[in-house]
């Protein structure tokens, strides 16, 4: 198949076929996990009978996740379907869906849950898709409806293939808001960067090429929910590309748990997404924490004792907290047998493996685990982080060195970062930092012996920097650095002159104080004696008007007197 090169998520160099106007070569295979959906499943089947993709491409595998009563087939399903058990071991989705991928004999397998009943160009839509190029992951359009009263299989196969569907069901207005809000704003997802594009991967309705999901180790089967969030990570780092396609349209019956009881879902499914999912940097908050899947996966050679020491400790020191570390030597060459500790030929390696054989944060791996600049990891079900340093041992990041580049590689959404740290007799000095994804983009697309680099700068974009404009400088000429011995009488009178110097501050403190009570003691004499003063008025206005009372009352009374002994007077 001819592999274009799609730059980070601009499919937009693709032009699919119209509806109805190709001709389909590759066969797919329709999972549909079920739980206790026998109503549901049978219009899920009914409609897959009507779909306009060749029914001689066309497989159906139906697995049964342990439903009670088992399900069955009903009689409107579409040729070679196929009903088969959830093997013991495990349960949910993501097993029900590992299942049935390992039964799929399809070049491409489409994942459809059995509460979905797909248009009739749905499977069409997704696969034309698939025609164009190996590495596209597709993504199903969907319409919720919350109608009680459901159709029967008859009709909803007659509907199907008259192309009246829309008519089957009442629209809901609730949609994937979120989803359609970053389609949107994004050029239909075109102009995404890689970490956002990945979000949108919901796996009601989804289709892949089959060897993609099996070089990746198909799902992650420990998950129970979020499954489709943790394999949109992976696929992401495997150089896929997200396509959502608005005419592969197809009715959810019923709304998801995600839309009827939000909170609780995201309460369970937080801790396994933090752990799982690093570019979900919100999630992952709690300081000292580590982490299944780090963000920056580090590796740094063997080489000299200090010059290891220190990068690695630096990398450890770092502001961004889930970096992994990986020392890669010949480890495996260490003999246990008598020799000279000080006089050894490997005692730098024995130094190295000494400090940090024991720090969880770091791996001592053999030298065939040094990835090669600019070669992506294998496939395989391991999941890698998202970012990918090299750096040459005795080269020492500041704090937030790794933390900036990193913001600098996702604001750019570019694909490498490389850093001229020297210029020595044997060419440049130079670390690098990668995005996995990108990486893995250029192997899929690179044809043999293509330079990996060049395709990387086409698909994603390399970029030169100066190492030492971004604080990555060279080891202190001695590392760790020590402190000598301070001499008894030296350290008594330090001791002494710490001593006197807390006694200064305490009696600066307690004069202070005193100060500030004499300050309090004035002022509360002051108020005294205002107060005295103010009460001597009080008592002398009260005299005053004690006598004018008395002076007033004794005129009255001698008034009535002379009016009574005085009458016609």
């Amino acid at each position: 198949m001819n592999r274009p090169r799609i730059r980070r998520q601009d499919f937009g160099v693709l032009t699919p076929p119209r509806l109805g106007d190709w001709e389909p070569t590759l066969t797919v295979t329709v999972v549909i996990p079920a739980h206790d959906r026998q109503e549901t499943l049978d219009l899920t089947l009914a409609a897959l009978s009507a779909q306009s993709y060749p029914a001689e491409l066309t497989e159906i595998v139906v697995v049964d996740d342990g439903s009670t009563p088992p399900l069955c087939l009903s009689e409107i399903v579409p040729p070679g379907t196929r009903l088969i058990p959830a093997p013991p071991g495990g349960w949910g989705r993501a097993w029900a869906v590992q299942t049935g991928l390992d039964a799929a004999t399809g070049d491409v397998v489409l994942v459809l849950d059995a509460d979905m009943v797909p248009h009739r160009e749905h499977v069409e839509a997704q696969l034309r898709w698939h025609h164009l190029a190996p590495y596209l992951v597709v993504l199903g359009w969907i319409d919720f409806t919350s109608a009680e009263r459901r159709p029967t299989p008859e009709r909803v196969r007659a509907a199907v293939l008259a192309g009246t569907e829309e008519s089957l069901f009442p629209l809901s207005p609730h949609r994937h808001d979120w989803a359609e809000q970053i389609i949107a704003e994004h050029d239909g997802l075109r102009t995404a960067p890689s970490s956002l594009a990945t979000r949108i991967h919901v796996g009601a309705s989804a289709s892949y090429p089959a060897a993609l999901l099996r070089s990746i180790g198909g799902l992650d089967t420990s998950l129970v929910l979020a499954e489709d969030t943790e394999l949109g990570y992976r696929l992401t780092q495997a150089g896929a590309v997200f396509v959502p396609d608005p005419e592969a349209r197809a009715w959810h019956l019923g709304l998801p748990t995600a839309m009827r009881d939000f909170a609780a879902l995201k309460r369970h499914n937080d801790p396994y997404v933090a752990d799982r999912v690093p570019y979900r940097r919100y999630l992952r908050t709690d300081p000292g924490r580590q982490w299944l899947v780090p963000y920056v996966d580090a590796y740094v050679p063997a080489g000299a004792y200090e010059d290891v020491r220190a990068t690695v400790d630096a990398l450890l020191a770092s502001s961004l907290p889930d970096i992994r570390v990986t020392v890669t030597g010949p480890w495996a060459a260490l003999g246990t047998g008598r020799r000279s500790p000080l006089r050894d030929a490997d005692l730098d390696l024995r130094l190295v493996h000494a400090t940090f054989e024991h720090d969880p944060r770091v791996r001592l791996a053999g030298d065939s685990a040094w990835p090669d600049a600019g070669r992506a990891a294998g496939p395989g079900r391991e999941v890698v982080p998202p970012f990918r340093l090299l750096i040459p041992p005795g080269w020492v990041p500041a704090r937030d060195s790794v933390e900036r580049l990193v913001g600098h590689l996702e604001e750019h959404d570019g694909g490498v970062l490389c850093l001229a740290l020297d210029e020595t007799g044997e060419g440049v000095v130079v670390a690098r930092l990668e995005r996995v994804s990108a990486l893995a983009r250029a192997a899929l697309v690179a044809e043999p012996g293509e330079r990996l680099d060049d395709v990387l700068d086409e698909v994603f974009g390399l970029e030169w920097l100066d190492g030492p404009a971004w604080d990555i400088t060279r080891r202190p000429l001695v590392y760790p650095p020590r402190r000598r011995p301070v001499p008894e009488a030296e350290r008594l009178a330090m001791r002494r002159e710490k001593e006197l110097a807390q006694l200064r501050d305490r009696t600066a403190d307690l004069r202070a104080e005193l100060a500030r009570l004499r300050r309090e003691v004035g002022k509360r004499e002051r108020d005294t004696a205002r107060w005295r003063d103010k009460a001597e008025t009080w008592r002398r206005e009260a005299v005053r008007l004690s006598r004018v009372q008395e002076r007033t009352v004794l005129r009255k009374a001698v008034r009535r007197i002379r009016a009574l002994a005085f009458p016609h007077s």
